[in-house]
C-alpha cells in the first residue's frame, strides 16, 4: 500500500466533506465544488497554507502530534478519524519501514480458550485483526457457522462478506454491515502499516469485489466495539443482537467479541434454541420433529 497516497486521499477526502457553514467560514467567495479551500483548512489548523498543502500532498514526515491535533479540529475528525491521522504520520516517521509487524495470531492460549467455552449464555468469537475467527465456543462457531463453513469465506469474515453471495442473506442490512467492515479495516490498517498478511487481504478484496474497491475509496475510518447487528441465521431464522468487542492485552493481536440478545425477545428465544442444537448436534428439523406431538 502507498502510504503517502492514503495519506493525501484521506485529508482531500476530508476537507471535501466539510462545508462552509459548518466549518464556520463566512463571507466566502461562491465555489464550484463544495468543501473549503486548502487556505481556509490552513487557517482553521493555525499553520501556513504551504505547510498543509505538503500535508495534503501526503507528506506527513516530521508532523508534531499537536499539529495533527489541530488539523483534526479543523476537519472535525471524528476519534477514529484523528487516531488514523496519527496513525498514518507514524507510518511515516523515521524508522517506521524498518519495523518488522509480528504476523496475526492463528491460535490462542489454551487458559483463554477454556473461559471463552465457560460462557455459555453469549456466543463468542476471537479474530485476529485480518478477521480471522480463531476461536469461539459452541454458541460462537454454530452462531458463525456460515462463515466458518464458506469456501469463499474461509473462516474470514471480510471474505465471507464480499466473495460469497450468502452473506447478502446472512446479514440483512449487508450495505451498513458492508460500510462498517471496510471502515474499520482500514482503521486497523492504519495501526499495522507493515502487516504483509492484512495488506494481502485487502489487495485480495480489492481486486475482486467492485463492492469493497468503491468502499475502500471513500477512506472512511471508523472502531469496532460495540452495537447491534441483525442476522439471518440458516438453522433459527432472525437474530438481533448486541455485541461487544474487547481488545486482549495479552494478546494484543486479538480482540474477542460477544454476542447477545436482549431477554425475553424472539431473538433471545431463537439464540437459546441455537445453543440447544450445538450442544446436542441436531439438525434443526430434528428440533422441529422433538415439539410436534406424536
Amino acid at each position: 500500500m502507498d502510504r503517502r497516497q492514503d495519506a493525501a486521499d484521506f485529508l482531500k477526502s476530508r476537507r471535501d466533506r466539510m462545508t462552509p457553514d459548518k466549518a464556520g467560514v463566512f463571507g466566502s467567495p461562491r465555489r464550484r465544488v463544495p468543501g473549503l479551500r486548502r487556505e481556509e483548512v490552513a487557517f482553521l489548523a493555525g499553520v501556513s497554507v504551504d505547510y498543509y498543502v505538503r500535508m495534503e500532498r501526503g507528506d506527513l514526515r516530521g508532523v508534531s502530534p499537536e499539529v495533527l491535533d489541530a488539523l483534526a479540529r479543523a476537519l472535525q475528525l471524528d476519534e477514529a478519524e484523528t487516531a488514523y491521522l496519527h496513525d498514518l504520520a507514524a507510518a511515516a516517521g523515521p524508522g517506521s519501514r524498518r519495523r518488522r509487524e509480528k504476523p496475526a495470531d492463528a491460535s490462542i492460549r489454551p487458559g483463554l480458550q477454556r473461559f471463552i467455552d465457560a460462557v455459555t449464555g453469549a456466543a463468542v468469537t476471537v479474530q485476529n485483526r485480518r478477521g480471522d475467527i480463531v476461536a469461539a465456543n459452541a454458541l460462537g462457531r454454530a452462531l458463525y457457522a456460515p462463515v466458518l463453513g464458506s469456501p469463499a469465506g474461509r473462516g474470514n469474515t471480510a471474505r465471507f462478506l464480499y466473495l460469497d453471495p450468502t452473506a447478502r442473506s446472512f446479514w440483512p442490512d449487508w450495505e451498513s454491515i458492508a460500510d462498517q467492515n471496510v471502515a474499520s479495516l482500514r482503521s486497523i490498517a492504519g495501526q499495522h502499516p507493515h502487516d504483509k498478511g492484512l495488506h494481502d487481504l485487502i489487495g485480495e478484496l480489492v481486486t475482486r469485489s467492485d463492492a469493497f474497491r468503491v468502499r475502500w475509496a471513500s477512506h472512511d475510518v471508523r472502531f469496532h466495539r460495540t452495537g447491534v447487528k441483525r442476522l439471518h441465521h440458516p438453522e433459527v431464522g432472525e437474530l438481533e443482537l448486541a455485541y461487544e468487542t474487547m481488545d486482549l492485552p495479552a494478546s494484543p493481536e486479538l480482540r474477542m467479541t460477544a454476542y447477545t440478545a436482549a431477554p425475553d425477545t424472539p431473538g433471545a428465544e431463537r439464540l437459546a434454541l441455537l445453543g440447544s442444537l450445538a450442544a446436542s448436534g441436531a439438525e434443526p428439523e430434528d428440533a422441529e420433529a422433538s415439539r410436534r406431538p406424536t
